[in-house]
């Protein structure tokens, strides 16, 4: 290696090699010159909205082997890099070679300038000449606002001038370390006085369910004497309420249904009409068929200008914390009682099976933040002879970014507090998965334990026949009958919005949600903060998914209970006959609502609904 030849470098060969290292596409074949005016072509519209002279030549960038490039800073990265030319280059490829590599950056740079206007104009084709949708993911609402698309547009413009400036950022790379800090958020509180007061007190609860219902009286009251005053109003007022009148009767669910037929025959320009007259008509503070409308407008809005793939990307990557999921959660138990009884029968059926057994190990399928196992752990407590040695395993998918077990990870840390609060010997395991992709060998299973597994609601979101013709909802129940648990606790929604096609499942989705727009209506004031929280974070974000989003992209599969049942016997479940101690129980309790609501069994379930309409529905089953 020391002869002469072998010291010689080609000079054109080591260029090639750093040429491939810094371009990104190396299949990219376009000039200097070309990049150069397509640069030009795409600064110079700019500099004229700014009320500048655009400069007749591009300004040089010095290299300097002891410069420092500052990269744009962040709360959790903080990069620094350095531009590198300097002696020992020099030395090895001599002036003309230290040119050429200095043009070569250059031209990297006007690379990298015209490459992210060509992102910039892909990002434009998300802002429609129609108001942009934007999701805020601070507030998790649904709403439309110019403002802020012209926000966002203004914030990129700024932050594509300081990158100019630096013109060795890797952007990708910058992009990349960019998203990494939303994937990083503070600790979420694991328990205090709200958790108590909400998972724990039956008296809270109680509390909450007749302050809601002495509002409602109240205000049925006042809309009472309002129609007899309004009968009194003389002829002369007709005109003055005759525009207001033709508002109220705008029947927004018919405006609702053809625009999704405008949409589904691509007739955009009176899908547009439709949906500037349905958002004059509808308002996120209006009666329910107003609240109802905005959500469902949200959807066929991201529907039609095709952004359906990102905002279904957002719902996968945005989850509620657990703090804003339990104000809605609290205020939802106040106004209904279908979670209340899906605990209550899913616990009493635990704590049956379980009655003198010393060890108990609960698999919850979408445990999400386990708001139903403190109650439980509290009456576990007071069972005679001790409370028993409990497992919980929580399953739940797992979440973007760098940490995908943080939700079942909390859950534990949470459970694991009000054990001890309890004195329950407790063990905890979170299993961030793809419930399909689960094996029998990752729950560690004991023979000695009361195995019982609870799933309430989630599987809805698996897969079904149209994805798979052995679908991901029949695996797993087969998986689930093949761990022989002493009882299977299966809660559904009981939905028929799961049609392939659009129109067909529009309708159905739009019925649904009526109804339970309509139920919060009754029992719960328009101007309460609750409503807000129950619509954005219970049902505004399954509307939008369900509206928006087709094929593997929507999460929000429900069928009917009857569906799941021959689903579960197919499977090799044997249905167990509902306790009846249980049932009275509820219908006691029900009393404390709204006289609409209903409870009743039906060929072995346990159905809960609003004025006539099934909307969930509970069974238990053993191998």
């Amino acid at each position: 290696m020391d002869k002469p030849e072998y010291c010689e470098i080609n000079s054109s060969m080591t260029l090639e090699y750093i040429n491939q290292l810094l371009m990104e596409d190396i299949d990219e074949k376009a000039s200097i010159h070309q990049q150069h005016d397509a640069l030009q072509a795409t600064e110079k519209p700019f500099y004229e909205i700014l009320g500048q002279v655009y400069p007749s030549s591009p300004k040089e960038t010095v290299y300097n082997s002891d410069r420092q490039v500052d990269f744009p800073s962040d709360s959790s990265n903080n990069f620094h890099g350095q531009t590198c030319i300097g002696s020992f280059e020099s030395d090895l490829l001599g002036p003309q070679g230290m040119h050429l590599i200095t043009n070569d950056l250059a031209t990297e740079r006007d690379r990298l300038s015209v490459q992210f206007e060509k992102g910039a104009e892909e990002a434009n084709k998300f802002v429609p000449s129609i108001e942009k949708l934007m999701v805020d993911l601070h507030s998790s609402g649904i709403s439309v606002s110019k403002q802020m698309t012209e926000e966002a547009v203004a914030q990129k413009t700024k932050k594509t001038n300081k990158i100019r400036a630096r013109p060795c950022v890797d952007l990708e790379l910058l992009e990349a370390r960019n998203s990494k800090q939303s994937a990083i958020s503070a600790n979420e509180i694991i328990r205090d006085e709200m958790f108590d007061s909400a998972l724990l007190s039956n008296e809270h609860m109680y509390h909450e369910v007749a302050y809601l219902r002495d509002m409602n009286k109240a205000r049925e009251a006042n809309n009472s004497s309002q129609n007899v005053e309004s009968k009194g109003y003389g002829q002369g007022k007709a005109k003055s309420k005759g525009k207001k009148q033709q508002n109220e009767t705008v029947d927004l669910r018919a405006l609702l249904i053809q625009c999704a037929q405008a949409i589904a025959s691509n007739d955009c320009p009176f899908a547009n009409e439709l949906l500037k007259m349905i958002r004059q008509h509808s308002s996120p503070y209006g009666d329910a068929s107003q609240r109802l409308a905005v959500y469902f407008a949200d959807g066929l809005e991201a529907r039609m200008a095709g952004t359906r793939s990102q905002i279904c990307q957002e719902l996968m990557s945005k989850r509620t914390s657990a703090r804003d999921m339990l104000e809605a959660y609290r205020h939802f138990v106040a106004a209904c009682p279908f979670i209340m009884a899906a605990y209550y029968f899913s616990n009493k059926t635990i704590v049956d099976v379980s009655e003198g057994r010393p060890m108990v190990h609960i698999i919850d399928f979408g445990i999400l933040f386990g708001f139903q196992w403190p109650s439980l752990i509290q009456c576990f407590a007071k069972r005679e002879g001790g409370p028993p040695k409990l497992r919980i395993t929580g399953i739940d998918v797992p979440l973007p970014g760098f940490r995908p077990c943080k939700n079942v990870e909390e859950t534990g840390k949470r459970l694991a507090k009000y054990a001890e609060m309890f004195n329950v010997p407790f063990q905890y395991q979170g299993i961030a998965s793809r419930w399909e992709n689960i094996s029998i060998e990752d729950l560690n299973i004991d023979e000695d334990e009361v195995l019982i597994i609870n799933c309430m609601t989630d599987l809805k979101n698996l897969g079904d026949e149209t994805e798979d013709i052995d679908s991901a909802r029949d695996r797993v129940l087969r998986l689930m009958k093949r761990m022989k648990p002493h009882v299977f606790i299966l809660g559904v929604v009981n939905g028929l919005h799961n049609s392939p096609f659009f129109l067909p499942r529009f309708r159905e989705v739009l019925f649904h949600y009526s109804s339970l727009f309509d139920m919060l209506n009754t029992t719960i004031a328009p101007s309460h903060e609750a409503r807000i929280l129950i619509e954005r974070y219970l049902l505004g974000m399954d509307v939008l998914n369900v509206v928006a989003c087709d094929g593997a992209e929507r999460i929000e599969r429900p069928e009917s209970y009857k569906q799941w049942q021959v689903r579960s016997l197919k499977a090799g479940f044997k249905q167990l006959p509902i306790n009846q101690a249980i049932v009275k129980r509820l219908v006691d309790e029900k009393k404390f609502y709204h006289e609409e609501f209903i409870i009743d069994e039906d060929s072995g379930w346990l159905v809960q609904g609003w004025k006539g309409r099934i909307m969930h529905a509970l069974s238990s089953w053993k191998p």
